[in-house]
């Protein structure tokens, strides 16, 4: 069985996170890189959910996020995101999306100040 789930630029997520900030709703967020990388950058909102603590965090993941709500995945430069959406759609999630280019790409196309390692 394949998994396909879809994907978006930066520049689109910056959008609908403009948006949600106007109508002052939540997006929901997960940032699944490791905590060192946490430590030299971070987007406001993303709920760290690291790889390498998938057994801390998966056994509650479907009741701290709603599986029917698009949710938006990030890492350093889209694979581990890519990973994570397959996981994501194997447990129940209908919509979950990969951020392309993770936040390397976010830090050079829509937010200069955001550290790159």
């Amino acid at each position: 069985m394949t998994t396909t789930f879809q994907e978006i630029s930066v520049q689109t997520l910056a959008e609908k996170m403009a948006i949600a900030k106007e109508l002052d709703q939540d997006l929901q967020l997960i940032d699944v890189r490791e905590p060192q990388e946490i430590e030299i950058c971070s987007i406001d909102g993303f709920k760290v959910l690291s790889l390498s603590k998938f057994e801390e965090w998966s056994p509650t993941i479907t009741q701290d996020f709603d599986p029917t709500m698009p949710t938006y995945v990030l890492c350093h430069h889209g694979m581990r995101s890519a990973q994570m959406c397959q996981w994501l759609q194997q447990n129940g999630f209908t919509n979950p999306i990969n951020i392309m280019g993770g936040i390397d790409a976010y830090s050079l196309s829509v937010d200069r100040s955001v550290p790159r390692y």
